[in-house]
Protein backbone atom coordinates (compact mmCIF):
# COMPACT_ATOMS: atom_id res chain seq x y z
CA UNK A 1 0.00 0.00 0.00
CA UNK A 2 1.86 3.22 -0.90
CA UNK A 3 2.56 4.78 2.11
CA UNK A 4 0.48 8.27 1.70
CA UNK A 5 -2.57 6.09 1.33
CA UNK A 6 -1.26 4.06 4.54
CA UNK A 7 -1.49 7.08 6.47
CA UNK A 8 -5.09 8.45 5.91
CA UNK A 9 -6.36 5.01 6.42
CA UNK A 10 -4.49 4.65 9.98
CA UNK A 11 -6.98 5.12 12.50
CA UNK A 12 -4.74 4.39 15.57
CA UNK A 13 -6.28 2.83 18.34
CA UNK A 14 -4.75 4.12 21.84
CA UNK A 15 -4.46 1.33 24.20
CA UNK A 16 -2.04 0.71 27.32
CA UNK A 17 0.73 -1.74 25.95
CA UNK A 18 3.47 -1.34 28.27
CA UNK A 19 4.57 -0.12 31.88
CA UNK A 20 7.40 1.73 33.42
CA UNK A 21 8.52 0.62 36.58
CA UNK A 22 9.78 4.00 38.40
CA UNK A 23 10.91 5.92 41.53
CA UNK A 24 7.72 7.11 41.52
CA UNK A 25 5.46 3.19 41.21
CA UNK A 26 4.36 1.58 38.18
CA UNK A 27 3.77 4.02 35.41
CA UNK A 28 1.49 2.70 31.81
CA UNK A 29 2.99 3.49 28.43
CA UNK A 30 -0.13 3.95 25.77
CA UNK A 31 1.20 3.66 22.11
CA UNK A 32 -0.62 6.98 20.45
CA UNK A 33 0.72 6.36 16.85
CA UNK A 34 2.24 4.26 15.20
CA UNK A 35 3.87 3.86 11.32
CA UNK A 36 6.36 6.26 11.63
CA UNK A 37 8.98 6.70 9.67
CA UNK A 38 12.06 8.14 11.39
CA UNK A 39 10.16 10.03 13.91
CA UNK A 40 12.25 13.05 15.06
CA UNK A 41 10.00 15.53 17.20
CA UNK A 42 6.44 16.61 19.04
CA UNK A 43 4.64 19.61 19.03
CA UNK A 44 1.77 20.03 21.31
CA UNK A 45 -1.73 22.32 19.57
CA UNK A 46 -3.77 24.10 21.81
CA UNK A 47 -6.85 22.01 20.51
CA UNK A 48 -5.32 18.64 21.32
CA UNK A 49 -3.51 17.87 18.11
CA UNK A 50 -0.09 17.04 18.04
CA UNK A 51 2.50 17.82 15.19
CA UNK A 52 5.48 15.37 14.20
CA UNK A 53 7.65 15.53 12.41
CA UNK A 54 9.82 12.63 10.42
CA UNK A 55 13.14 13.00 9.34
CA UNK A 56 12.55 12.14 5.63
CA UNK A 57 10.33 14.95 5.11
CA UNK A 58 7.02 14.73 6.30
CA UNK A 59 5.12 16.56 9.03
CA UNK A 60 1.97 14.63 10.76
CA UNK A 61 -0.75 15.93 12.56
CA UNK A 62 -2.05 13.26 15.00
CA UNK A 63 -5.73 14.25 15.98
CA UNK A 64 -8.42 11.83 17.88
CA UNK A 65 -6.69 9.07 17.07
CA UNK A 66 -5.69 9.63 13.42
CA UNK A 67 -2.78 10.83 11.14
CA UNK A 68 -2.84 13.31 8.72
CA UNK A 69 0.27 14.33 6.59
CA UNK A 70 0.44 18.21 6.40
CA UNK A 71 0.96 19.44 3.05
CA UNK A 72 2.62 22.76 1.81
CA UNK A 73 6.38 21.78 2.89
CA UNK A 74 9.35 22.58 0.31
CA UNK A 75 11.78 19.86 -0.44
CA UNK A 76 14.34 19.16 2.45
CA UNK A 77 17.62 17.33 2.28
CA UNK A 78 17.47 13.99 3.59
CA UNK A 79 20.99 13.13 3.88
CA UNK A 80 22.33 11.24 6.82
CA UNK A 81 21.39 12.67 9.75
CA UNK A 82 19.63 15.52 8.32
CA UNK A 83 15.88 15.68 6.87
CA UNK A 84 12.99 17.57 8.63
CA UNK A 85 13.68 18.20 11.88
CA UNK A 86 12.20 19.68 15.33
CA UNK A 87 8.98 21.62 15.75
CA UNK A 88 7.95 24.53 17.64
CA UNK A 89 4.42 25.89 18.49
CA UNK A 90 4.75 28.91 20.07
CA UNK A 91 3.17 30.12 23.08
CA UNK A 92 0.96 32.07 20.89
CA UNK A 93 0.02 29.79 18.14
CA UNK A 94 -3.87 29.99 19.04
CA UNK A 95 -3.98 34.02 17.94
CA UNK A 96 -1.52 33.45 14.91
CA UNK A 97 -1.34 30.36 13.72
CA UNK A 98 2.12 30.45 13.21
CA UNK A 99 4.60 27.77 13.54
CA UNK A 100 8.58 27.05 13.45
CA UNK A 101 10.23 23.55 11.90
CA UNK A 102 14.11 23.26 11.32
CA UNK A 103 15.36 21.34 8.79
CA UNK A 104 18.49 20.25 6.52
CA UNK A 105 18.51 22.78 3.45
CA UNK A 106 20.56 22.05 0.22
CA UNK A 107 22.52 25.55 -0.62
CA UNK A 108 22.88 26.59 -4.21
CA UNK A 109 26.52 26.82 -5.54
CA UNK A 110 27.32 24.51 -3.06
CA UNK A 111 28.00 20.72 -4.45
CA UNK A 112 26.49 18.72 -1.66
CA UNK A 113 26.10 21.34 0.82
CA UNK A 114 24.10 21.41 3.10
CA UNK A 115 23.45 23.60 6.53
CA UNK A 116 20.49 23.75 9.20
CA UNK A 117 17.99 26.14 8.34
CA UNK A 118 15.05 27.60 10.20
CA UNK A 119 11.55 28.95 9.30
CA UNK A 120 8.37 29.80 9.83
CA UNK A 121 5.01 28.67 8.27
CA UNK A 122 1.21 29.69 9.11
CA UNK A 123 -1.17 25.87 10.07
CA UNK A 124 -4.48 26.37 8.62
CA UNK A 125 -7.22 25.44 11.20
CA UNK A 126 -8.04 22.21 10.07
CA UNK A 127 -4.13 21.24 10.81
CA UNK A 128 -3.81 19.91 6.99
CA UNK A 129 -2.29 22.67 5.71
CA UNK A 130 1.12 25.20 5.95
CA UNK A 131 0.85 28.32 4.01
CA UNK A 132 3.35 31.47 4.41
CA UNK A 133 6.54 29.92 4.34
CA UNK A 134 9.60 31.83 5.17
CA UNK A 135 12.92 30.55 5.96
CA UNK A 136 13.96 32.97 8.42
CA UNK A 137 17.51 31.52 8.76
CA UNK A 138 20.52 29.57 7.28
CA UNK A 139 23.50 28.53 8.46
CA UNK A 140 26.38 29.66 5.67
CA UNK A 141 28.54 28.56 4.47
CA UNK A 142 27.24 25.13 4.51
CA UNK A 143 28.58 21.86 4.35
CA UNK A 144 29.45 18.71 2.99
CA UNK A 145 28.04 15.42 4.59
CA UNK A 146 25.40 14.79 6.44
CA UNK A 147 26.61 15.07 10.26
CA UNK A 148 26.06 17.05 13.41
CA UNK A 149 22.89 19.30 12.03
CA UNK A 150 21.74 19.89 15.67
CA UNK A 151 18.07 21.33 14.84
CA UNK A 152 16.34 22.09 18.34
CA UNK A 153 14.66 24.72 18.64
CA UNK A 154 13.32 26.78 22.07
CA UNK A 155 11.09 29.63 22.50
CA UNK A 156 13.07 32.38 24.80
CA UNK A 157 10.96 34.00 27.69
CA UNK A 158 10.59 36.86 25.73
CA UNK A 159 9.54 34.98 22.59
CA UNK A 160 12.86 34.90 21.04
CA UNK A 161 14.70 31.51 19.79
CA UNK A 162 17.16 29.53 20.86
CA UNK A 163 18.58 27.10 17.71
CA UNK A 164 21.14 24.19 18.28
CA UNK A 165 23.13 23.82 15.74
CA UNK A 166 25.68 21.04 15.15
CA UNK A 167 29.66 22.06 13.93
CA UNK A 168 28.36 19.85 10.84
CA UNK A 169 31.55 17.27 11.45
CA UNK A 170 34.27 20.21 11.04
CA UNK A 171 35.15 20.34 15.45
CA UNK A 172 37.34 23.13 14.87
CA UNK A 173 34.58 25.13 13.35
CA UNK A 174 32.75 25.44 17.01
CA UNK A 175 35.46 27.53 17.65
CA UNK A 176 35.42 29.69 15.39
CA UNK A 177 33.16 32.84 16.08
CA UNK A 178 33.17 33.61 12.13
CA UNK A 179 30.72 30.77 11.42
CA UNK A 180 27.58 29.40 13.06
CA UNK A 181 28.82 25.32 13.02
CA UNK A 182 28.68 24.37 17.02
CA UNK A 183 26.86 27.09 18.21
CA UNK A 184 23.11 27.67 19.52
CA UNK A 185 22.43 31.01 17.94
CA UNK A 186 19.20 33.68 19.44
CA UNK A 187 17.33 35.07 16.60
CA UNK A 188 14.17 37.00 16.49
CA UNK A 189 10.78 35.53 15.27
CA UNK A 190 11.56 37.25 11.88
CA UNK A 191 14.90 35.84 11.35
CA UNK A 192 16.49 39.61 13.07
CA UNK A 193 19.00 39.87 15.50
CA UNK A 194 18.41 40.81 19.17
CA UNK A 195 20.02 43.88 20.28
CA UNK A 196 21.61 42.17 23.29
CA UNK A 197 22.76 38.89 21.88
CA UNK A 198 26.93 38.77 23.23
CA UNK A 199 28.80 39.14 20.06
CA UNK A 200 27.19 41.95 17.89
CA UNK A 201 30.36 44.27 18.73
CA UNK A 202 33.21 41.30 17.90
CA UNK A 203 34.26 42.00 14.61
CA UNK A 204 34.14 38.92 12.38
CA UNK A 205 31.72 37.02 14.39
CA UNK A 206 28.30 36.07 13.46
CA UNK A 207 25.88 38.23 15.11
CA UNK A 208 23.21 35.71 15.88
CA UNK A 209 25.52 33.11 18.27
CA UNK A 210 24.76 32.98 21.66
CA UNK A 211 26.78 30.47 22.96
CA UNK A 212 29.85 28.37 21.05
CA UNK A 213 31.83 25.24 21.09
CA UNK A 214 29.45 22.62 21.03
CA UNK A 215 29.48 19.33 19.11
CA UNK A 216 26.17 18.16 18.25
CA UNK A 217 23.22 19.68 20.24
CA UNK A 218 20.09 17.76 19.99
CA UNK A 219 18.31 18.55 22.99
CA UNK A 220 17.36 21.70 24.35
CA UNK A 221 14.46 22.92 27.15
CA UNK A 222 13.70 25.59 29.31
CA UNK A 223 13.55 25.25 33.32
CA UNK A 224 11.17 26.86 35.49
CA UNK A 225 13.55 30.09 35.86
CA UNK A 226 13.77 30.62 32.07
CA UNK A 227 17.34 29.22 31.85
CA UNK A 228 18.44 27.49 28.52
CA UNK A 229 20.00 23.41 29.12
CA UNK A 230 21.60 21.56 26.09
CA UNK A 231 22.50 18.09 25.98
CA UNK A 232 24.98 17.38 23.07
CA UNK A 233 26.74 14.15 21.65
CA UNK A 234 29.99 13.86 22.84
CA UNK A 235 32.69 11.13 20.80
CA UNK A 236 33.43 8.12 22.29
CA UNK A 237 32.19 9.61 25.74
CA UNK A 238 31.69 13.05 26.81
CA UNK A 239 27.79 13.16 25.81
CA UNK A 240 27.00 16.27 27.69
CA UNK A 241 24.08 18.31 29.83
CA UNK A 242 25.21 22.27 29.31
CA UNK A 243 23.31 24.83 31.44
CA UNK A 244 23.93 27.89 28.46
CA UNK A 245 25.19 31.30 29.54
CA UNK A 246 25.26 34.33 27.29
CA UNK A 247 28.52 34.44 25.03
CA UNK A 248 30.03 31.15 27.18
CA UNK A 249 32.44 28.55 25.17
CA UNK A 250 31.54 25.20 25.76
CA UNK A 251 34.97 23.94 24.61
CA UNK A 252 34.77 21.51 21.61
CA UNK A 253 36.71 19.99 20.64
CA UNK A 254 39.44 21.85 22.95
CA UNK A 255 38.02 19.93 26.28
CA UNK A 256 36.38 17.17 26.30
CA UNK A 257 35.23 13.76 28.46
CA UNK A 258 35.44 11.75 26.12
CA UNK A 259 37.95 10.55 23.23
CA UNK A 260 38.28 9.86 19.08
CA UNK A 261 36.04 6.78 18.06
CA UNK A 262 40.07 5.87 17.02
CA UNK A 263 40.69 5.90 21.47
CA UNK A 264 42.93 8.59 20.85
CA UNK A 265 42.57 11.95 22.95
CA UNK A 266 40.67 14.62 22.33
CA UNK A 267 42.57 18.45 22.05
CA UNK A 268 43.83 19.67 25.69
CA UNK A 269 41.87 17.22 28.33
CA UNK A 270 38.68 17.95 30.34
CA UNK A 271 39.57 21.56 31.48
CA UNK A 272 40.61 24.67 30.58
CA UNK A 273 40.32 28.51 32.29
CA UNK A 274 37.63 30.48 29.81
CA UNK A 275 36.38 27.14 28.75
CA UNK A 276 32.50 25.70 30.91
CA UNK A 277 32.63 23.10 32.41
CA UNK A 278 29.14 20.40 31.89
CA UNK A 279 26.57 20.27 34.72
CA UNK A 280 26.52 16.62 33.92
CA UNK A 281 28.23 14.24 31.71
CA UNK A 282 28.09 10.24 30.44
CA UNK A 283 30.98 8.10 29.90
CA UNK A 284 30.21 5.97 27.87
CA UNK A 285 28.00 8.03 25.54
CA UNK A 286 24.29 7.22 25.93
CA UNK A 287 23.72 9.33 22.16
CA UNK A 288 21.43 11.59 24.10
CA UNK A 289 18.53 12.91 21.72
CA UNK A 290 15.37 15.02 22.99
CA UNK A 291 15.36 16.80 26.37
CA UNK A 292 12.47 17.59 29.30
CA UNK A 293 12.50 19.30 32.43
CA UNK A 294 9.30 18.65 34.33
CA UNK A 295 7.32 20.85 35.71
CA UNK A 296 5.91 18.34 38.27
CA UNK A 297 2.34 18.79 37.36
CA UNK A 298 1.40 14.45 37.82
CA UNK A 299 4.42 13.99 39.77
CA UNK A 300 5.67 16.34 42.26
CA UNK A 301 8.47 14.09 43.34
CA UNK A 302 10.17 15.05 39.93
CA UNK A 303 9.42 18.40 39.51
CA UNK A 304 12.69 20.78 38.06
CA UNK A 305 14.43 16.95 36.78
CA UNK A 306 16.20 16.69 33.62
CA UNK A 307 14.63 13.67 31.13
CA UNK A 308 16.83 12.38 28.36
CA UNK A 309 15.81 10.17 25.46
CA UNK A 310 18.87 7.66 24.59
CA UNK A 311 19.46 6.65 21.12
CA UNK A 312 21.97 3.68 22.42
CA UNK A 313 20.82 2.01 25.68
CA UNK A 314 17.07 2.50 24.47
CA UNK A 315 16.09 4.42 27.45
CA UNK A 316 15.13 7.42 29.06
CA UNK A 317 17.96 8.84 31.59
CA UNK A 318 16.45 11.25 34.57
CA UNK A 319 18.84 13.41 35.96
CA UNK A 320 18.12 15.28 39.23
CA UNK A 321 19.89 17.57 42.28
CA UNK A 322 22.64 20.13 42.26
CA UNK A 323 25.03 18.96 41.30
CA UNK A 324 23.15 17.18 38.61
CA UNK A 325 23.28 14.22 39.11
CA UNK A 326 21.80 10.52 37.20
CA UNK A 327 19.02 9.65 39.31
CA UNK A 328 17.20 6.40 37.54
CA UNK A 329 16.98 5.11 34.00
CA UNK A 330 13.12 4.23 32.66
CA UNK A 331 13.91 1.44 30.57
CA UNK A 332 11.19 -1.06 28.94
CA UNK A 333 10.23 -2.29 25.25
CA UNK A 334 8.90 0.81 24.36
CA UNK A 335 12.05 3.40 24.69
CA UNK A 336 13.88 1.53 21.53
CA UNK A 337 16.07 4.36 20.08
CA UNK A 338 13.93 7.42 21.94
CA UNK A 339 14.34 10.78 19.79
CA UNK A 340 12.40 12.96 21.60
CA UNK A 341 10.36 13.39 24.91
CA UNK A 342 8.41 16.40 25.89
CA UNK A 343 5.55 17.31 28.67
CA UNK A 344 2.33 17.72 27.30
CA UNK A 345 0.24 20.20 28.25
CA UNK A 346 -1.85 17.81 30.86
CA UNK A 347 1.56 17.00 32.61
CA UNK A 348 2.05 13.07 31.16
CA UNK A 349 5.43 12.50 29.06
CA UNK A 350 5.44 11.51 25.72
CA UNK A 351 8.18 10.20 23.53
CA UNK A 352 8.96 9.31 20.02
CA UNK A 353 10.45 5.81 19.70
CA UNK A 354 12.47 5.32 16.27
CA UNK A 355 13.16 1.57 16.93
CA UNK A 356 9.50 1.45 17.16
CA UNK A 357 8.17 3.77 14.81
CA UNK A 358 5.69 5.28 17.31
CA UNK A 359 4.83 7.89 19.77
CA UNK A 360 3.86 6.78 23.45
CA UNK A 361 2.21 8.59 26.59
CA UNK A 362 3.37 8.03 29.99
CA UNK A 363 0.48 8.49 32.56
CA UNK A 364 0.16 7.04 36.28
CA UNK A 365 -1.24 3.39 35.55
Amino acid sequence: MPRLVALLLCLIQTFPVGALETSVGRLAVTKMAGGLEEPWALGFLPDGGVLITERGGRLLLLEQGRLDPVHGLPEVAVIGQGGLLDVLVPRDFAATGTIYLTFAKWQSGRPNGTGTAVARARLDPRGRQLTDWTEIFELTPGSAGGVHFGSRLVEGPDGTLFVTIGERGEADAAQDLGRENGSVIRIARDGGIPEDNPFLATPGARPAIWSYGHRNPQGAALDAAGALWVVEHGAKGGDEVNLIRRGANYGWPVISYGTHYSGKPIGEGAHKPGMEQPAFYWDPSIAPSGMMIYSGRLWPEWQGDIFVGSLKFDLISRLSGMPLAEAERLHAPETDRVRDIREAPDGSIWFLSVGNGAAYRITPE
